[in-house]
């Protein structure tokens, strides 16, 4: 049976259905519109992620029915450009969730000049078809007990919902952690950048630093020039160290001479001294764009060992693709290379066989001056997703993978573009009147 009251969370996650049971996406947000006096706030509509993970507004006219497992809509035709919010636009999830609000509530006298905080939106469907919020869930403040009650009181009786209180910052992002977790850092980078930029900034300071780490290295140049600079100094120093070497140095690369060299002064030596060696190379080139610690083993090394490391899961699957085979130290720059090792022949090989018995010394290398055109050649004329890079001295230097050659080889701000190829939705862009219209 269809629904003409739910509340906002209870939709997150939902398939959104056309008339015909097609999938169109899923319901990420629920878009609201905040008057300036106490009327109950106007639902707009449902923000919906598409399978490419472009992100549309759909308008709750086009609703027909709030079922349990889905959203169904009366028709297959939906504006399928980028959502951007308006100027008196919210975000009930992202931005109202986790707000502290005040209570005047005559039943609820033991919570009167106490400070709440916001953990759902009741949404209600009117005779005239229009979805209101008429309800909000509050709660005490987590630290204060175990067993905090819920509240479900009238949207009047609810104080400190303005626009203007809104944008005060201090908002918690318990809500919108639970929402990232367990998604991929490139998807929480891509609902990231989605945010208001307040939400952005207080989501970034609540990450953990190996999560941001992870998280900054799938945004684009200068959403993390943004993200870096809003962290201060000695954060920032501790979530460049986690990131990747090749990408904390493409991060500095970008920052002015001093801004860079105050940031390693603050990292531990041991995760700034190969980020520095990174920085001496033009990024357009394999030592610009190579990571300093591939798989590397010497000679008496076994097969079972070797399996063993490429089953590190913090490994990329192009890093575990390959195993480099040099003279001591193992720690790059290395002693001498001998060659390398393709995890098909690992798997083929003995647990007990030395890998110094199966390396492949034909291999080509590129040097840390290799052009990326060169490198790209390379690639394609090998098949790999990984090579090694060694300097004149055959000593190995680091490993460039694919994907490092990818990103440097698509535009800029192809992470900002709107995905070009075809998705399966059965649907149509109606005229940008028509799409402003229902926005109004």
């Amino acid at each position: 049976m269809a629904a003409t009251k739910v509340f906002a969370a209870r939709l997150a996650g939902l398939v959104v259905l056309g008339p015909d049971g097609e999938s169109i996406g899923r319901v990420r947000d629920v878009v609201i519109s905040i008057r300036y006096d106490r009327q109950q706030p106007r639902v707009l509509g449902l923000l919906v992620e598409l399978p490419t993970r472009k992100r549309i507004f759909v308008p709750m006219l086009r609703v027909t029915a709030i079922e349990p497992g889905s959203a169904n809509l009366n028709t297959g035709t939906v504006s399928l450009r980028r959502f951007e919010q308006r100027h008196g636009e919210m975000l009930a999830l992202a931005q109202i969730l986790d707000s502290k609000v005040r209570v005047e509530d005559p039943e609820l006298p033991d919570v009167r000049d106490v400070d709440l905080f916001v953990v759902d939106l009741g949404i209600e469907q009117t005779r005239t078809r229009d979805w209101v919020v008429s309800r909000v869930a509050v709660r005490g403040h987590r630290r204060l007990t175990r067993r905090r009650t819920v509240h479900v009181v009238d949207w009047s009786a609810v104080r400190g919902l303005t626009q203007q209180e809104l944008d005060l910052p201090g908002q918690s992002v318990t809500a919108l952690l639970e929402q990232y977790e367990g998604l991929r850092p490139a998807d929480v980078a891509h609902m990231l950048r989605e945010l208001p930029k307040k939400r952005r900034i207080e989501l970034a300071q609540a990450l953990d630093d190996e999560r941001l780490a992870d998280v900054v290295q799938e945004l684009p140049e200068t959403d993390q020039l943004e993200v870096v600079k809003q962290l201060g100094v000695e954060r920032a120093a501790d979530v460049i160290e986690a990131m990747d070497p090749d990408d904390a140095a493409d991060l500095l690369g970008e920052l002015p001479t001093g801004e860079a060299e105050a940031l390693l002064a603050l990292m531990d030596p041991e995760e700034s001294e190969p980020v520095r060696r990174l920085l001496e190379y033009s990024p357009y080139t394999a030592g610009g764009l190579m990571t300093p610690a591939p798989v590397v083993l010497t000679p008496a090394a076994t097969v079972a060992e070797a399996l063993a490391r490429v089953r590190d899961p913090d490994l990329t699957p192009a890093l575990a693709s390959m195993v480099f085979v040099v003279r001591p130290p193992t720690a790059t720059p290395t002693g001498r290379y001998l060659g390398c090792v393709h995890i098909q022949r690992l798997l083929r090989e003995p647990p007990a066989n030395l890998v110094g018995g199966i390396v492949d010394k034909d291999l080509a290398c590129l040097l840390p001056e290799t052009a990326l055109t060169a490198v790209t050649r390379f690639f394609a004329t090998y098949n790999l997703v990984c090579g090694p890079v060694v300097d004149t001295e055959n000593h190995l230097l680091g490993a460039v993978t694919v994907d490092d050659v990818l990103d440097h080889l698509l535009p800029e701000d192809w992470r900002e573009q709107d995905e070009e190829h075809p998705v399966a939705v059965h649907a149509e862009s109606p005229g940008p009147a028509q799409a402003e219209g229902e926005r109004q």
